[in-house]
């Protein structure tokens, strides 16, 4: 892809990742026993018949949970791997499309969805501010973001940083399946994680700190009991009021 953004990042660690994700991330612990549960939770049956936006759709689980579901979905993601997947996965019943969010949505119109999915994306992004004021445009007024990241104050504690206000790309190594990939993302505080939500017309109907799925603790008992003390990620539902 040749328009991608100076500042996104980990676009060779989601190549490698692909055929992970195509293979195995169905049933990874921490996406289908703790991740997806609190996503689809806050959607609060509000997906039949819906326009919706797959922000950062990844291997296109989603994708296909929303169209089986009776939405109207667009699949958006940057990296040229994930979308094969989606499409695979999605047998072409929606649009699939390689953007990336840093560079905006030219093609998309104003107010066309009336709810915008972001799964675990926004650690990997650097201005929120421009990506927020670019769902707002693009969502329905009273139209929702949903999103799942990473726990600022897990990361905090997890990577032994000094300054908890910073915002700061780190570099982490993540096991998938035989191999391990390193990847990077952005650490960010809560407050300039959510403000720029809040300043860019949106008001926070939800914050959750999920627990992990009895399933969850069957596959991996150890995880799941620090889990239930260290959440390791935070879930938000904000509708655009203006």
């Amino acid at each position: 892809m040749n328009n991608v953004h100076k500042d996104t990042v980990s676009i060779k660690s989601y190549d490698e990742m692909a055929k992970y994700y195509k293979n195995f991330v169905d049933t990874k612990p921490w996406n289908a026993y703790y991740e997806r549960p609190a996503i689809i939770s806050l959607f609060s049956n509000e997906i039949k018949n819906k326009k919706i936006l797959d922000l950062g759709c990844a291997g296109g689980w989603y994708s296909k949970y929303l169209i089986d579901n009776g939405a109207d979905i667009m699949s958006i993601d940057v990296n040229e791997n994930m979308i094969e997947v989606t499409k695979i996965r999605t047998n072409n019943k929606c649009k699939v499309i390689q953007a990336d969010i840093n560079n905006g949505f030219n093609f998309i119109g104003n107010g066309y969805f009336d709810t915008v999915l972001a799964s675990l994306v926004l650690h990997y992004i650097k201005d929120l501010n421009k990506a927020y004021m670019e769902i707002n445009r693009i969502l329905k007024i009273n139209g929702y973001i949903i999103f799942s990241t990473h726990h600022p104050l897990m990361e905090f504690i997890h990577f032994k940083r000094e300054n908890y206000l910073d915002i700061e790309l780190l570099d982490d190594e993540w096991n998938m399946g035989d191999e391990k990939i390193n990847v990077q993302f952005y650490r960010r505080p809560i407050n300039k994680l959510l403000q720029p939500l809040i300043d860019n017309g949106f008001f926070i109907e939800n914050i959750m700190e999920a627990e992990p799925t009895e399933e969850f603790k069957e596959k991996l008992p150890e995880q799941y009991e620090r889990l239930l003390k260290r959440p390791n990620f935070l879930f938000i539902k904000a509708r655009k009021v203006k």
